[in-house]
């Protein structure tokens, strides 16, 4: 029997936000207890559905999208609910409260969420902390970086750089964040010559960590569904030039296409089912850009066996989920992968 629509309702009744927390230091709690961690893990066993991607070995195609855990302090526990990646994040070097609350709403009609977060977070070391503790078996740990609010962008590239070295060697993928809606000024790092200018330095730095001794951390770009055909072009042609190796699509959209809550005049990116068609196109666009070269993670509206297919048929080689798990419970990752196996 499913008792998850019951508890969501009890959540429901909580502020998003504190709903979030709670359940995350749930999560942290059943991850620091074997015994609770071996239960979980049996209750959801997922059948493997293994994927090569990036030069990693993942178990299966599903993971969870940054956002969820942005400090790292709940990932060992959700990986018992059958991930086979998990990417923390956003990690910005410096710690920092992000924007002003309330920053997060729910559209329970829509299956959507809308948030203005701001990258809050307890800065980069004390991630380092969190990751450090041992790796559930199999899990592919990525970790997603972004620069702090009161970096000029002009300097946004010590930040990154920062970053890449502090990780290059503790997490198995790093992810560079250009695409947040709710940092002001952010994705102007994805036009071609900012991004060209910041690839570029995370290329050579990376280059510089492998002379050293370091292994090759594969570095993906996170792009917004709100780009337009050139500024995708444009992206990808830089993303291909600097030699990165892949791209995450999509992160949330300004856009509030189709959505009737009274929510939707909230500013922040919208998550959720309302982005599934946007990110689709994205996705297929790339496949179809890149003839394949560039591996994408399909994100954004998936909540069932359907919405992976999908996202697989338009090219992504894995995809990633967030708002989903919200609404349909832990139980989500072990159905999915069973009803992709059927």
């Amino acid at each position: 029997m499913n008792i998850y629509p019951l508890f969501r309702a009890l959540l429901f009744k909580l502020n998003p936000e504190h709903a979030h927390h709670l359940t995350l230091r749930l999560m942290r709690l059943a991850g620091n207890i074997q015994s609770v961690n071996a239960l979980i893990r049996s209750t959801y066993l997922a059948p493997d559905h293994p994927v090569q991607a990036f030069g990693l070995k993942f178990s299966n195609p599903i993971g969870l999208a940054a956002g969820y855990d942005k400090d790292g302090i709940g990932w060992r526990g959700l990986a018992g609910l059958g991930f086979g990646h998990i990417e923390i994040g956003t990690v910005t070097p410096n710690a920092q409260p992000g924007n002003p609350q309330p920053r997060l709403f729910r559209l329970p009609e829509e299956r959507a969420l809308i948030n203005r977060m701001g990258f809050p977070g307890m800065g980069a070391e004390f991630v380092v902390q969190q990751i450090s503790k041992p790796h559930p078996k199999n899990l592919v740990l990525g970790v997603n970086i972004g620069k702090n609010k009161d970096t000029p962008l002009e300097a946004a590239a010590q930040d990154y750089l920062a970053l890449l070295r502090l990780f290059a060697d503790r997490a198995d993928y790093l992810t560079v964040n250009v695409s947040s809606p709710n940092t002001v000024g952010l994705r102007q790092l994805q036009e071609r010559q900012a991004l060209d200018q910041l690839l570029k330095q995370l290329h050579g730095e990376r280059e510089r960590l492998i002379q050293i001794g370091t292994h090759t951390v594969p570095i993906l770009i996170k792009l917004s569904p709100d780009l337009t055909d050139p500024q995708l072009d444009d992206a990808l042609d830089v993303i291909l030039a600097n030699q990165m190796d892949g791209v995450i699509a999509t992160n949330t959209t300004i856009s509030r296409e189709g959505v009737n809550s009274p929510l939707a005049r909230e500013d922040g990116g919208l998550s959720g089912k309302p982005l599934q068609m946007r990110s689709l196109t994205i996705v297929a666009k790339i496949h179809e850009r890149t003839n394949g070269r560039l591996p994408v993670i399909g994100v954004g509206g998936i909540s069932d066996a359907t919405g992976v297919q999908k996202m697989m048929d338009a090219g992504a080689v894995l995809v990633q989920l967030y708002t989903g798990l919200i609404y349909e419970g832990p139980g989500l990752v072990n159905k999915i992968l069973r009803e992709l196996r059927a």
